[in-house]
Order: structure tokens, then C-alpha cells, then sequence
């Protein structure tokens, strides 16, 4: 087994590094400056950039956070967030992060997905998969920060986004985001199973079992937030817990 990648979270609304729960309720929790050297310097494998309203007012406001964090961390960065063409993920690309991570604008238009992996590499393109539980115990796509449903299968959402060149998701769970009661197992393994890329899981963190559980469903790499955030946890304790649970990662 490869190693599973430790990814801090930092959602992001204007200048503020923010957290809610569910994706609502923001709370501002400070600089995102000031945290993602936090989170490298304690090992983070790679960081991961979201600003959860760009999508709402047609606009991606990362740029120059990108620009900056880009002179301080020296692990890949993923930034979505507004990307609503190929030309977007190019400037992102320009500013210093190494993959795109796009949802509401491929839900809208699929083949923009074709479009950056032909120009970039599938490994720039990160399918970005925001998804709710329904009551047939199935889960659905939601776009612009989980605010607008789309009616789409997420497991089968996922299946076709590989088909046309994602080379990796984040699969976010908006049932547990925030919530601290775990991953979603269930929907990991579901995408996970369906799919041939990476899975990044990202949503419900709360203590050391939770991260056993999402990787034996299959998950590749796992996204933290509140847990970093709120110091619940470090980077450097996150990777004894996966160690003390034979999850094979890096070392550092």
C-alpha cells in the first residue's frame, strides 16, 4: 500500500481562513497565511485552498493568498473555488498551485473537465465532489459551497468525471463536515470502489479511529480542518495516530 497523504483544509471567504459546519455557520478563524506555514512546518503532506463563496458571486478570490503561501510552503497545493475555465486553472497554476479543484463549474459544463486535463495533465485536474446522503441511501452533488442540489448520482458523478479526465477527487462529505462524528465511510467506499484515481476524503475528523476508518474504505489521502484548526490536533500527532494504526505514511 502507498502511503496515505495527511492534507490540511483551508477554506477560505475573502481574507479570512473560516470553518462551519455542514459548510454553514462560518466562523473566521484567522490568517490562512499564518496557518498554512503552521500545518507545513508541523509536516503536512500537501495543503488544500477552497473559497467556499467564490462559486456564488462568479469570482475566485485566491490568487494572491496563493501567491503568497507559495513563497512560505513547499508541498503541493490544490486551490478551488470559482475556477470556471481552463484559463483559470492556468493563472492558478501561474501563482504557485499544482492542481485545480473544480465543482459547480463542471457540473454546469463536463467537458471543462476534458479541457483542463488535455491542457495541464490529469494530475491537475481534481474533481471536487461536494455530496449529501438522500433517503434511498444514495448520495447526491451539491454545487456552490452545498448550497444548490444538482439532481446527479455522486458515485456515478464521480465514475463519469474520471472517463473525461479527473486524476483525482476530493470527496467531501457535507453530512459530517464540521461535525467531528467521522467520516462518511460508506461514501468513500462507494466512490472509491467506482473509481481508479486517488480519493482524498475530507469531512468529520474527530478522533484517532476515524482515520483508520476512512482509509480502509479506501480513501488515498484525508483532508483535516476543524481538528487544525480549533488544536485539537497537529500535523506531526496526526501522523503518530496513523502510524500507531499501521496506516503507512510518510515519514517526517
Amino acid at each position: 500500500m502507498t502511503n496515505v497523504r495527511l492534507i490540511a483544509r483551508l477554506d477560505v471567504k475573502g481574507p479570512n481562513l473560516i470553518k462551519g459546519v455542514h459548510l454553514e455557520g462560518l466562523r473566521i478563524i484567522g490568517d490562512p497565511q499564518e496557518y498554512a506555514r503552521r500545518y507545513y512546518e508541523q509536516g503536512a503532506d500537501e495543503l488544500i485552498y477552497i473559497d467556499i463563496v467564490a462559486s456564488l458571486y462568479g469570482r475566485n478570490n485566491l490568487m494572491d493568498i496563493v501567491q503568497h503561501a507559495a513563497r512560505d510552503v513547499f508541498v503541493p497545493m490544490t486551490v478551488g473555488g470559482g475556477i470556471r475555465s481552463s484559463d483559470d486553472v492556468r493563472d492558478l497554476l501561474r501563482a504557485g498551485a499544482d492542481k485545480g479543484a473544480i465543482n459547480t463549474a463542471v457540473v454546469k459544463r463536463p467537458e471543462l473537465i476534458s479541457e483542463v486535463s488535455r491542457r495541464f495533465g490529469s494530475q491537475c485536474m481534481v474533481l471536487s465532489i461536494e455530496a449529501k446522503s438522500r433517503d434511498d441511501g444514495r448520495w447526491e452533488v451539491y454545487t456552490d459551497c452545498g448550497r444548490e442540489r444538482s439532481g446527479i448520482d455522486a458515485v456515478e458523478w464521480a465514475r463519469r468525471g474520471i472517463e473525461l479526465g479527473a486524476g483525482e477527487i476530493l470527496l467531501t462529505s457535507i453530512d459530517r463536515e464540521g461535525t467531528r462524528k467521522g467520516f462518511d465511510a460508506a461514501l468513500t467506499r462507494a466512490v472509491a470502489s467506482a473509481v481508479t484515481v486517488p480519493v482524498v476524503a475530507s469531512g468529520g475528523y474527530g478522533e484517532a479511529r476515524h482515520l483508520a476508518e476512512v482509509v480502509s474504505a479506501g480513501a488515498d489521502a484525508v483532508a483535516f480542518a476543524d481538528a487544525l484548526h480549533y488544536n485539537r490536533t497537529t500535523m506531526s500527532q496526526l501522523r503518530e495516530v496513523a502510524r500507531a494504526q499501521s496506516i503507512p505514511v510518510r515519514q517526517g
